[in-house]
């Protein structure tokens, strides 16, 4: 009996220590093992994705290049009228007008200066009928008769012909002059039938317009002229030819001063 004893005992002893092995086990398998260490993180350089090529743009029509603008043509200048005076070539003076610097006007016997041959004087805006011209001397007969030199007096051509001509690519002229005493200054122009004439007086008076081919001054386009008190006129031309502008004096003169223009 005693020798079971110790038997049981042991016996008992190793199922405990079974139990306890088997807990001790139990426990441990229960606990997960623990996470190994992380390896320390991979620096990696991203890899790029290629890119796309860029889609390409729809092809557009080319413009077609813009003209240059037409130059547009520079406006010709019109000319300024040209002046048209009286010519005092060869040409016979009737009348002058005592314009002495240091009046008043010595009056001669003959064309020089001598100590003997001084006959009287006269004042300065006198009117002398002349006669003759020689070696610059007038010789008069009113309002005495005598010699008086041309350089102390004012004349002009009393009778004169002129033409009328325009500038290249002009249609405009001025006339200017002066009738000393009775006189006719005449000017010819040159125009086509269907042209418009225009007159524009600016001292003076309106000449008066003869019609080309009239010889004995029977048509008159103004419709008289200085006597009209006008001091413009404006008329379509009926003939082609030269017309005739005239300016008439029949005693004391004037100064005239107009514009002549045809389109």
């Amino acid at each position: 009996m005693q020798g079971k004893i110790p038997f049981i005992i042991a016996l008992a002893a190793g199922a405990i220590a079974a139990a306890l092995g088997g807990a001790y086990f139990a426990s441990q398998s229960s606990q997960s093992p623990p996470s190994p260490p992380s390896p320390p993180p991979v620096t990696q350089t991203p890899t790029q994705s290629p890119q796309s090529p860029p889609s390409p743009q729809p092809s557009q029509s080319p413009q077609s290049p813009q003209s240059p603008p037409s130059p547009q043509p520079s406006p010709t200048p019109t000319p300024e009228p040209i002046m048209i005076t009286p010519s005092q070539d060869n040409c016979k003076i009737t009348t002058a007008i005592v314009s002495d610097p240091n009046p008043p006007a010595n009056v001669r016997s003959s064309p020089e200066v001598t100590a003997t041959n001084l006959l009287g004087t006269l004042s300065n805006g006198t009117f002398l009928s002349v006669t003759e011209e020689q070696n610059g001397w007038f010789k008069i007969n009113s309002p005495v008769d005598g010699w008086i030199a041309k350089s102390i007096t004012e004349s002009s051509c009393s009778e004169i012909t002129e033409r009328i001509n325009f500038p290249p690519n002009g249609t405009s002229a001025r006339v200017k002059g002066r009738i000393i005493g009775g006189g006719s200054h005449e000017y010819l122009l040159k125009a086509s039938a269907g042209q418009t004439l225009t007159l524009s007086v600016s001292e003076g008076a309106l000449p008066f317009v003869f019609i080309p081919n009239d010889p004995n001054r029977q048509t008159e386009l103004t419709g008289g002229g200085h006597y009209t008190g006008l001091d413009n006129w404006s008329g379509t031309l009926p003939t082609t030819g030269d017309y005739l502008l005239v300016l008439d004096s029949n005693f004391r003169g004037f100064s005239y001063d107009f514009l002549v223009e045809v389109k």
